[in-house]
């Protein structure tokens, strides 16, 4: 590989001869001296190139002056130069002063887009929106959250696991399937690893996790939504109850949230006006029911036919809670068996509720978790409650029929956690390429 020192390293050598490659940012193409504000992945520096005058101080067009003079926005050059530290320079207080500049590729000098565009034509040229500092903090911050929840897994003998995408059956609702050909029949994108995360506990694995994506066929238009999006899951074996799975989910998140403000904290303040707030445990725990009676006391009735909690009531809960509590965090619990998979396990004496949560991060939910129904003929008669023919899911069925531990776990939405963290409006922003039902590109 080429020989090239990060900008983000500029800061830590001596003055003297250095090498940098990046894209040119800005060019200020002045009479006695030319500047040009170089950016790579890690960083930006200022170059310096003072103009060549003759003895009747008439600017003369020689090299690299010409070629700074023709630089567009983008273009990706190398340079060689003097590194020189001072604390003149607003940017890092560093510059170099050029002595070679090489056009590697050069761009185009109309940008399809501006800092002004819109969100969807920012989209259609993701490539060059990615280039913005912003951006590539926001997948910098997703690298260092997901290798802290990795790290807590694999430090307390979590297993990890890849489950396949292909399915032969629904793992959930038929309504939300990709269906796709294969071979002389047909398969399902698979809308989440639940079936084969609880395969592993009666595989024996005790403990897994998996960090992977995930496929729901909602036509949903709204900023939390996607078509195609990575899922966080977790599942542990011999649980009491679905309080041992939010102990769980808590533990990782503070382990995330750490190890983000501990590296990112001081950038995403200063590129996105953000303090990062490592959150105290244990998280705040509010029975469903009593969520809605408190968000009616706060003048907002949720209108739903079911028993389901709304957006707008979660935004309503989320800030009784960071009134109250002063967290950002909430788990509401105890959700009616009405709205809840047929896996879920029931309240022993109340089987209207389930031993389940949501998990309310700054008003939106950010996943989904329960104690695991792991008695066959318990599951068999809730399935065939929510009309599934037990037929249909027998693969499944079958996991326990040899004998299972208690379990349970959660899956969440990785982008909506970022989305939320930043206090950003939509998960198009922090989704490195997003897909939706009018989105395949790029």
């Amino acid at each position: 590989m080429t020989s090239r020192v990060l900008i983000k390293n500029l800061s830590a050598l001596d003055d003297g001869p250095v090498s940098v490659s990046g894209w040119v940012d800005t060019v200020r193409d002045q009479k006695k001296v030319q500047f040009v504000v170089l950016r790579d992945e890690s960083g930006a520096v200022q170059l310096v190139n003072p103009r060549t005058t003759d003895a009747d101080g008439v600017v003369v067009a020689d090299e690299p002056a010409t070629s700074i003079s023709g630089l567009a926005q983008g273009t990706f050059v190398t340079v060689t130069g003097t590194l020189k530290h001072d604390e003149r320079v607003k940017l890092g207080g560093i510059e170099i002063k050029l002595a070679t500049l090489t056009v590697v590729s050069a761009a185009i000098p109309e940008t399809p887009i501006a800092a002004d565009s819109s969100l969807d034509k920012r989209m259609d040229w993701r490539f060059l929106d990615l280039r913005n500092p912003k951006q590539n903090l926001i997948f910098r911050i997703q690298t260092t959250f997901e290798h802290a929840l990795r790290t807590y897994w694999i430090e307390h003998d979590f297993i990890e696991l890849h489950t396949p995408k292909l399915m032969a059956s629904a793992s959930e609702s038929r309504a939300e399937l990709f269906e796709v050909g294969y071979f002389d029949t047909k398969a399902y994108l698979a809308q989440s690893p639940q079936f084969f995360k609880q395969m592993a506990q009666s595989a024996g694995f005790g403990k897994i996790f998996e960090v992977g994506p995930a496929f729901r066929a909602d036509p949903s238009f709204t900023s939390r939504h996607a078509t195609e999006f990575t899922s966080v899951d977790s599942e542990i074996s011999w649980i009491d109850s679905h309080d041992d799975v939010m102990q769980l989910h808590e533990d990782l998140m503070v382990a995330g949230f750490t190890a983000v403000k501990a590296k990112h904290g001081d950038e995403v303040l200063a590129l996105f006006d953000v303090e990062v707030t490592v959150p105290s445990t244990p998280f705040p725990r509010i029975p469903l029911a009593e969520a809605k009676e408190i968000v009616k006391s706060r003048g907002y009735e949720v209108p739903r036919d079911d028993d389901d909690m709304d957006p707008e009531g979660e935004r309503q809960i989320a800030a009784y809670v960071a009134e109250k509590y002063g967290h950002e965090f909430v788990f509401l619990t105890d959700y009616a068996s009405s709205i809840r998979p047929f896996y879920h396990m029931r309240h022993d004496g109340d089987a209207s509720i389930t031993k389940s949560y949501d998990l309310i991060f700054n008003g939106t939910e950010i996943s989904t978790g329960a104690q695991r129904e792991h008695r066959i003929e318990v599951l068999e008669a809730q399935a065939i409650e929510k009309g599934l023919d037990p037929k249909e899911i027998e693969g499944y069925l079958d996991f326990f029929r040899y004998g299972v531990p208690s379990h349970g776990g959660f899956g969440m939405g990785l982008a909506r956690v970022l989305m939320l963290m930043l206090h950003q409006a939509s998960i198009r922003e922090v989704t490195y390429l997003f897909r939706g039902p009018t989105r395949l590109e790029p």
